[in-house]
């Protein structure tokens, strides 16, 4: 089967999930290369959108080592008719869990046919300068491996025949999905002595969480910790000063320091 076009469709509140599916579509290297960003509020006010014969990425983010149920929600405005689909996830170098299987759940549910899969390693969205925990990444030896793994799922497809499909991808977790972020009604805060009231934190709000009105204003009921109006604020006067948070943070600094590597599914090793 010739792979023609790509479609990358993500959920990517900080870029680093955007970053790995277009490294692997680099990979992919065909011309018609199409992105479907489902990351902020009209994302998920699209009409639903069929997919039939091109080879679909699609790509979240891992929160408590499941999807995150915005990004869920989005996908589920996705169908298929046995579209070729690659699921992947991006975690902040704890683990990903059972999120991975539920991207593949989901894509099937979808009507797409799941052919590989794969789960990278993204700077944790609660990491600072201060307290890092995975910063920098996916660095350059995750983009060489995401844009390997390009090359691989062009391989494999190419080598398949339409009587080949569908296959069972075999993906590692557990069902009933287990973990998922947790409970907490808590966000970050501005300081108002450093805020220039620019804006940019509440567009780049997955959830329109933020509103601006001669200062910045935060529903925290609508916040995922997702952080990107820190990653994203000019002016660093996004924080979080909530004690709760500055411990995860801490636990994740100290006890996932180790480098952990992408892995994937359904190509050779």
């Amino acid at each position: 089967m010739e792979v023609k076009k790509v479609k990358l469709i993500y959920f990517s509140p900080t870029g680093t999930t955007r970053k790995i599916l277009e490294s692997i579509a680099g990979g992919i290297r065909v011309e018609d290369v199409e992105q479907i960003d489902l990351t902020l509020p009209e994302g998920a006010e699209q009409p639903i959108q069929f997919f039939s014969d091109e080879l679909v990425l699609i790509g979240a983010p891992v929160y408590g080592g499941r999807l995150p149920i915005d990004a869920i929600n989005r996908f589920k405005s996705l169908k298929a008719d046995g579209a070729l689909a690659v699921p992947i996830v991006v975690y902040g170098n704890r683990e990903f869990e059972d999120s991975l299987l539920e991207l593949k759940d989901l894509a099937v549910e979808l009507g797409f046919h799941p052919v590989a899969g794969g789960a990278f390693i993204g700077e944790h969205s609660f990491a600072t300068e201060e307290v890092p925990i995975a910063n920098g990444r996916p660095d350059s030896l995750d983009v060489q491996r995401a844009t390997d793994f390009g090359a691989q799922i062009k391989d494999k497809v190419t080598a398949l025949q339409s009587s080949d499909v569908p296959m069972n991808l075999e993906i590692p977790g557990r069902f009933p999905y287990e973990g998922g972020a947790r409970s907490m009604t808590v966000s970050p805060v501005t300081r108002e002595d450093i805020c220039t009231v620019c804006g940019t934190c509440a567009s780049r709000c997955p959830t329109a969480a933020i509103s601006i009105n001669g200062s910045v204003t935060t529903e925290v009921e609508l916040c995922i910790r997702c952080c990107a109006c820190i990653k994203n604020c000019p002016t660093r006067a996004r924080v979080w000063q909530d004690s709760t948070m500055e411990t995860i943070a801490n636990w994740l600094n100290e006890n996932c320091a180790d480098r952990k590597e992408p892995q994937v599914f359904g190509v050779d090793a």
